[in-house]
């Protein structure tokens, strides 16, 4: 048997809902602020900044550091960092201005880029590498310089926690001072979500340290690196960094390809016929003995 339909008032046009200050009795007002604060939360960050600009009411709402966390979280697909130094709107803009490293300086060394995404360290331990496969053992010589000699790999300690933000970058050489090289290298640039806001970068009083490099005097098939939160190292979603096969190029395809997961970002791009790579790892801390707040690791051919 079927139920029938409850009767309805039918819709008319004059039913439909009007301003608030134009019909007095409606229950309905345009200008409610849990409504716009959800609406938000569909808006890039483009669309919210014309929103904001329509009217005041609007600014006041937008402007709200909540939203601008909610877009900026959502955005970079990362979970949320807690307590950060400076506004949601600002980490906004710092990540999706179109801003990258070598903009700020060595701009006449710099070619093309590529924004890879953001990642997260959980941990303060990075570990570095050249080799995209699964580490059997944790290298721990004396020295990071030793490690990186020896196994291509190592340990970083006192990483700033939080978002990171991960580019690929192409740069003219001689940036490695290798003066016998006449090509081009690239780049896997990882930062801190704060680094270009803060005053130490922007004064340039924080500068990049060589850690140590790595040679591989024989032809290579790839030049790659990778950078992990170590806590995260044997997650399953960081396994997937390790399978090269799935996410790299084809042979004879030789355009940059990157991996990046919750805890590790890593690229590869195949080469042709060479005689091997040179490997170079910088890291920016926040003053002589401060956390690393950026993490560079550079491959050219030899």
């Amino acid at each position: 048997m079927v139920k029938r339909m409850r009767s309805s008032k039918s819709i008319c046009c004059c039913a439909s809902p009007r301003f608030s200050f134009l019909n007095p009795h409606s229950t309905f007002s345009w200008y409610e602020d849990d409504v716009w604060t959800e609406i938000a939360k569909y808006l890039d960050g483009k669309s919210l900044v014309m929103l904001a600009i329509t009217c005041r009411w609007f600014y006041q709402i937008i402007m709200e550091e909540s939203i601008w966390k909610f877009a900026c979280l959502r955005d970079l697909q990362v979970p949320d960092p807690g307590g950060v130094a400076f506004t949601w709107i600002e980490l906004y803009a710092s990540a999706f201005d179109g801003s990258h490293s070598f903009m700020f300086r060595q701009q006449e060394k710099h070619i093309d880029w590529m924004r890879i995404g953001a990642f997260f360290f959980d941990s303060p331990v990075a570990f570095l590498t050249e080799k995209l496969i699964p580490p059997v053992k944790i290298p721990h010589e004396e020295t990071i310089e030793k490690m990186l000699q020896l196994s291509g790999s190592c340990v970083l300690n006192n990483i700033k926690t939080g978002i990171w933000i991960a580019d690929l970058q192409l740069v003219r050489c001689p940036v490695c001072d290798l003066n016998t090289c006449d090509g081009t290298m690239q780049t896997l640039d990882a930062r801190h979500i704060e680094l270009f806001l803060s005053k130490g970068y922007q004064d340039e009083s924080w500068d990049y340290n060589l850690l140590g490099s790595h040679e591989i005097k024989k032809h290579a098939d790839g030049a790659s690196g990778g950078i992990f939160d170590i806590k995260h190292i044997r997650d399953l979603s960081t396994s997937e960094v390790f399978d090269l096969k799935s996410w790299a190029g084809k042979p004879r395809d030789w355009q940059p390809k990157a991996m990046i997961t919750l805890h590790a970002v890593a690229v590869n791009t195949n080469l042709q016929e060479n005689e091997g790579l040179h490997i170079k790892y910088h890291a920016m801390r926040a003053g002589a003995d401060g956390e690393v707040v950026s993490i560079r690791i550079s491959q050219q051919l030899q």
